[in-house]
């Protein structure tokens, strides 16, 4: 009986043995699955973080790339182009009242056809010897923002015909392809023809000559270059009649 017992602890020894490496073997399966799944967790936390991240820095560059936008149009509208809106017939055909345009405040030099816009605010005649003469417009209708076309720059001698209609800048009958009509008689004028420039002054015109009160008119005269808010560059409404005003001789 003692020998049975005894092969009885033996066999329940084996069989704990054999039990405790099954569920250590089981312990060691579920800790690996457990570390597994961790890792697994782990790495699709960080891919979340990772697509969480290049949302935010998507979000970033499309504000960062709205604001640079922005900012530069900003500029370009403070500081290079300004819209105008033409008010009367004076520059007809070219330009009618209520077209939009947009003129600039950053140019290189004005030369002969360019539009400008205009700050009346004086008039600049000259006298007998032919130095500027400052009037005071306070109660003139002309004391207003004007668009016109500079015809002589400083330098420049300029002659008016009237009777052959006919505009002379140092000597030569301009070709003025862009007026509406030819000038006339006016019943006030500004000066006795000829008349040289003076440096810093610009003499200007309307295209619709017989409707625009210009640097023929004493009220108006030459335009002083300090005057000038900017140069006209693009007719952009009504928008089918779009067109650039740059000059072509």
């Amino acid at each position: 009986m003692t020998e049975n017992l005894k092969n009885n602890i033996e066999n329940n020894e084996e069989v704990l043995k054999e039990a405790s490496a099954e569920v250590a073997e089981e312990i060691d399966e579920a800790l690996t699955n457990v570390s597994e799944n961790n890792d697994e967790i782990d790495n699709k936390e960080a891919e979340a973080e990772k697509k969480e991240q290049k949302i935010v820095d998507d979000i970033l560059e499309i504000v960062e790339s709205t604001l640079i936008t922005v900012f530069v149009v900003m500029m370009i509208f403070t500081y290079i182009l300004h819209p105008v809106t033409v008010d009367g017939p004076s520059m007809n055909n070219n330009l009618f009242s209520g077209d939009r345009i947009f003129m600039t405040t950053v140019y290189g030099g004005l030369h002969y056809g360019d539009i400008i816009i205009i700050n009346n605010d004086y008039s600049y005649l000259l006298d007998d010897e032919g130095k500027v003469v400052k009037q005071d417009i306070s109660d003139s209708r002309y004391k207003e923002c004007l668009i016109k076309r500079i015809i002589a720059v400083p330098g420049q001698t300029i002659d008016i015909n009237p009777e052959k209609e006919e505009v002379i800048v140092d000597g030569k009958v301009l070709n003025e392809t862009y007026i509406r009509e030819t000038i006339n008689s006016m019943p006030i004028v500004a000066f006795d023809y000829p008349i040289t420039i003076p440096e810093g002054y610009y003499f200007v015109m309307g295209d619709n000559r017989r409707e625009s009160a210009d640097s023929r008119h004493p009220d108006i005269g030459l335009i002083k270059k300090e005057q000038i808010y900017g140069k006209a560059l693009i007719k952009y409404a009504p928008i089918n009649d779009f067109k650039f005003l740059k000059f072509k001789q």
